[in-house]
């Protein structure tokens, strides 16, 4: 039962740390509806704004997810340098909440965990609806390009008609920085 984006807007007020909705929720409040069910939503925050997220979570359980292991976080204790991903479990409820990133920038600038190499100010791959702050389509597809699942594949088509020729030159050139020959790339080419 995870929040709506509302829901996660409202609770995380005030933290003192840059976040934004990644996956596909980020698309959705891009295009300011839901285009598809969701089974989760997942955040993204500068590992460095780990600390201030917590505080906003009391009263919730975190694990930390990877190599196959879902593990308790202890109260206080940080992710693991290893870990990258936090699920939120909601204990009154028995219910996962909210799925945490943690990427390597910091408030000013994003970085693309899986390659250093693409960054961008934090300011400009960002937006907000209606409050809701969300990581801009180009930079949620990159992420669903390396092993797209028939979701992923959903999201491109939908979001590859609307998205403008800078951001469909920005995907385009990160793909084949870092997936090149994607199948992806001819689409992105012919669109606009």
């Amino acid at each position: 039962m995870p929040w709506t984006p509302e829901e996660v807007t409202k609770r995380l007020a005030g933290v003192a740390t840059p976040w934004c909705l990644v996956g596909g929720w980020a698309i959705d409040v891009w295009f300011g509806r839901q285009t598809r069910s969701h089974a989760d939503i997942e955040l993204t925050l500068p590992r460095s704004g780990f600390s201030a997220m917590r505080g906003h979570l009391a009263g919730f359980e975190l694990r930390t997810v990877g190599q196959g292991e879902v593990r308790r976080l202890a109260p206080g204790r940080l992710p693991p340098a290893d870990r990258h991903q936090c699920w939120v479990l909601d204990p009154a409820a028995g219910s996962w909440r909210l799925d945490l990133m943690l990427d390597p920038g910091d408030a000013h600038t994003w970085i693309f965990r899986r390659d250093h190499r693409i960054q961008a100010p934090r300011g400009e791959i960002t937006q907000r609806r209606d409050g809701i702050p969300y990581l801009k389509p180009e930079a949620v597809l990159l992420f669903k390009a390396r092993s797209p699942r028939p979701k992923d594949e959903a999201d491109f088509a939908v979001s590859l008609p609307a998205l403008g020729a800078a951001a469909r030159a920005w995907l385009a050139a990160a793909l084949t920085l870092i997936h090149p020959g994607h199948h992806w790339l001819g689409q992105l080419g012919q669109a606009g």
